[in-house]
């Protein structure tokens, strides 16, 4: 399964065109080419954590010019016209956010993913990478890092001192331990797989790491947390988590396990809360690439080239990556 892109319109005024260079390997690319939603639009070209450089300005283009390096990330449209638009909170848009790849549209074609050589988009769903980060560790952050840093920022989970437990630690969880450290926050990373702690604490440098399924671990860990990110995607128990909060702790949710079932007396008792959050506005995306690049926070990532994808959907399916594919295309396709 790849592609080399077939651009759907012509370069419009406020379009950027873009020669891709790498693109990052989300679970989404796995539910849509699998139908798993039950609304993909066949042939679906997946692919929404791009990075590249603009081959080619619309016009109206002010904030781009031929050469600069640039990501795109999970939407390529939206209204621009709703109260949530203009809080350049886009991905939530009244009218509904067009998806990068298996969206439809304003001109009715349906929308083609990074698994591919380029793509053409409007200049605002396009952000600048700095000079000075690497493309290829750049395409995870345009998803799996927005998705983590939007909530991050949004509870004020950048305040030194505090302490945050990190749930998962795929793509999504390791970029949460990377912010948290960077944020000045003792990070606590949650896990079953024993595994994972090594790494956890050498390479990603949390500061504790402990099994979620050992009783005893948890008990001791009760209600020290001011934050949980939540990333796991399979089903689990919420109350466990709940407990490790203080008093008007958050638990963010952004993985999408199949039920999320608790108690009442885990919000009731210690007025805590549990919330969701996807992706992120433009303006946030632009703030985190910036922010990643003055901080110096590059992703894990297994580098492939675009005729192993396969094997990697599978991979990902099973969890087996460290932490995140990204896929070679420029290289891939010479």
């Amino acid at each position: 399964m790849h592609s080399i892109g077939v651009a759907t319109r012509v370069l419009g005024s406020d379009d950027v065109s873009i020669k891709i260079t790498h693109c990052g390997v989300c679970y989404a690319d796995v539910i849509w080419t699998r139908n798993q939603f039950g609304d993909s639009k066949y042939p679906v070209v997946p692919g929404h954590e791009i990075v590249g450089t603009v081959k080619e300005v619309g016009s109206n283009v002010d904030g781009f010019k031929v050469g600069d390096h640039v990501g795109v990330g999970t939407i390529v449209n939206s209204c621009r016209d709703c109260e949530l638009c203009n809080d350049r909170l886009e991905v939530h848009c009244d009218k509904g956010a067009v998806h990068t790849f298996n969206g439809v549209d304003v001109d009715g074609t349906i929308t083609k993913g990074g698994y591919s050589s380029f793509i053409l988009v409007h200049q605002r769903y396009c952000f600048r990478i700095p000079e000075n980060y690497p493309l290829g560790l750049a395409a995870p952050l345009v998803c799996a890092g927005i998705t983590v840093y939007t909530p991050m920022m949004r509870h004020k989970m950048n305040q030194p001192g505090k302490s945050l437990g990190v749930i998962g630690l795929g793509g999504l969880g390791h970029l949460a331990v990377k912010f948290g450290k960077a944020f000045g926050l003792n990070v606590t990373v949650l896990s079953t797989s024993i595994s994972k702690k090594q790494e956890a604490l050498s390479l990603l440098r949390a500061d504790d790491f402990v099994i979620s399924s050992d009783k005893q671990q948890m008990t001791a860990l009760a209600k020290s947390l001011d934050f949980i990110i939540d990333t796991a995607s399979g089903d689990h128990p919420f109350d466990p988590y709940m407990s490790l909060l203080k008093t008007g702790g958050v638990l963010v949710l952004v993985g999408a396990p199949s039920e999320v079932k608790l108690s009442p007396h885990s919000l009731i008792s210690g007025m805590k809360s549990i919330s969701g959050s996807a992706a992120g506005g433009t303006k946030d995306t632009q703030e985190m690439l910036d922010f990643c690049a003055a901080n110096k926070i590059y992703p894990e990532v297994e580098t492939i080239p675009i005729q192993y994808v396969n094997e990697a959907l599978e991979r990902l399916i099973k969890n087996d990556v460290k932490y995140r594919f990204v896929i070679d295309i420029e290289n891939s396709l010479k």
